[in-house]
């Protein structure tokens, strides 16, 4: 029997992290290492504190804001990269394994603070209807490892 790879057990980890998320839109995780590690993890929703959504609001979600996105939601990557920081744990040269690829907003995010390599399981431009996957577009263009994670197929 072979091991299981480091990306499939982060992957996996990230999509059971995505089933923590109050979001009633979509539910995403986020597993960010660094050498064979887990250094943070996040799934996305509303800040600690503030209101879950599939509690307050189970049918539509919370409200909306001027562009049409959720008005309390953060993604999953952006609570991996926070919480991280929050505790003052390096993100530079770290690998990110997120459910939905990133939006651009994070990917700039994810550009800025250093991480290096981005493994996405489901396209976020899929989900919204977007012609292109802005945010991966972005993250390749300056330099940063993009790919979209295939399962392994095992034989046994």
């Amino acid at each position: 029997m072979s091991k299981r790879s480091f990306d499939e057990i982060y992957m996996e980890l990230a999509e059971n992290l995505a089933t923590r998320s109050h979001c009633v839109k979509a539910k995403v995780g986020a597993v960010l290492t660094k050498d064979t590690r887990i250094i943070s993890l996040g799934y996305n929703g509303p800040p600690a504190g503030t209101h879950n959504c599939d509690e307050v609001w189970p049918t539509d979600g919370c409200p909306r804001d001027s562009k049409g996105s959720c008005s309390l939601a953060l993604h999953a990557e952006q609570n991996a990269i926070l919480y991280a920081t929050k505790n003052n744990v390096s993100i530079e040269g770290s690998t990110l394994y997120v459910t939905l690829s990133p939006c651009i907003a994070c990917a700039r995010v994810i550009f800025t603070i250093g991480i290096k390599k981005v493994y996405y399981l489901n396209s976020y431009a899929d989900f919204k209807g977007l012609k292109s996957d802005e945010g991966v577009e972005f993250l390749q263009k300056f330099g940063v490892e993009v790919e979209r994670y295939q399962r392994t197929v095992n034989s046994e």
